[in-house]
């Protein structure tokens, strides 16, 4: 899983009825296996090693410079 400092993470939940988290990527830990410092939307902070198949990565949107 690739991600950079200030993508978004998306983590879906395992469980019916229970909802996901979303959050932004503070910190890069390790990429292999992928551990992230996420600030997640609700202002808590935790660091996260996500299992296959249960996060996604929203990549921020890069910013153009005018030459």
């Amino acid at each position: 899983m690739d991600a950079d400092v200030k993508d978004r993470i998306v983590v879906e939940s395992e469980r019916a009825g229970q909802s996901g988290r979303a959050g932004v990527i503070e910190e890069v830990l390790a990429q292999d296996p992928p551990r992230f410092r996420v600030r997640w939307d609700d202002g808590r902070m935790s660091i996260f090693a996500p299992s296959a198949g249960v996060a996604r990565i929203e990549r921020r949107k890069r910013e153009r410079v005018k030459a």
